[in-house]
């Protein structure tokens, strides 16, 4: 299985078009305010209108109310939706997209219980819980703690970089991987070697 890639925390067009030219799946914008990678919806679809064919943009949501989430997607008509909070299975389903949900993992997380809720997600995101941080924290979670009969597809995050996403693919055969720290050279800023790097080493793990 060819294991697809988002980039996350997109905040600059020269970004987003380096990492679908080095072969990304999806890119991931950001509309949470606290976020250091947070843009506006205006930032958000100068970039999506500049994306080449097949390439998927995500907007990436933190416990928005419906109607601020409805007013980004009037501007930035992101393909896939992205949730980060504590968004139940009937918020993530009122906006007529898909949508992925992001869990949090720590020891006693029940993920089949998730996908059970979540039946209706494209996927579960992994991340790694970090209290008060709903997401990009750059910290890597325990993968023995995902269950190998999970219903949905899975999206793994959390603390991956070029040195490890080849053993994190290997082992957890994820459906894609993501990332947005791992491939920076500050918060919100993408390293170009960075990001050939990581997609290079997703690669290195489907042959």
């Amino acid at each position: 299985m060819n294991t697809r890639i988002k980039i996350c925390g997109i905040t600059r067009l020269e970004d987003a078009l380096l990492a679908a030219q080095l072969g990304a799946h999806a890119l991931g914008f950001v509309f949470y305010p606290s976020s250091p990678r947070a843009l506006s919806p205006e930032q958000a679809q100068e970039m999506i209108a500049a994306l080449p064919p097949f390439v998927v943009s995500v907007g990436l949501f933190v416990n928005a109310t419906p109607e601020a989430v409805r007013a980004t997607l009037e501007v930035a008509p992101v393909n896939l939706l992205q949730f980060h909070g504590d968004e139940s299975a009937a918020y993530c389903e009122q906006f007529g997209l898909p949508y992925l949900r992001a869990i949090r993992i720590k020891s006693d997380t029940d993920l089949l219980q998730y996908a059970t809720e979540f039946r209706g997600a494209k996927a579960l995101l992994l991340d790694t819980w970090v209290d008060g941080v709903p997401g990009g924290t750059g910290e890597q979670f325990d993968w023995g703690l995902i269950p190998h009969n999970l219903p949905l597809p899975i999206i793994l995050s959390g603390g991956l970089n070029a040195q490890i996403v080849t053993k994190a693919v290997q082992l957890v055969r994820p459906w894609a991987v993501d990332v947005s720290s791992g491939v920076e050279r500050g918060k919100g800023i993408k390293d170009p070697i960075k990001m050939a790097n990581f997609i290079q080493g997703v690669r290195n793990a489907c042959l």
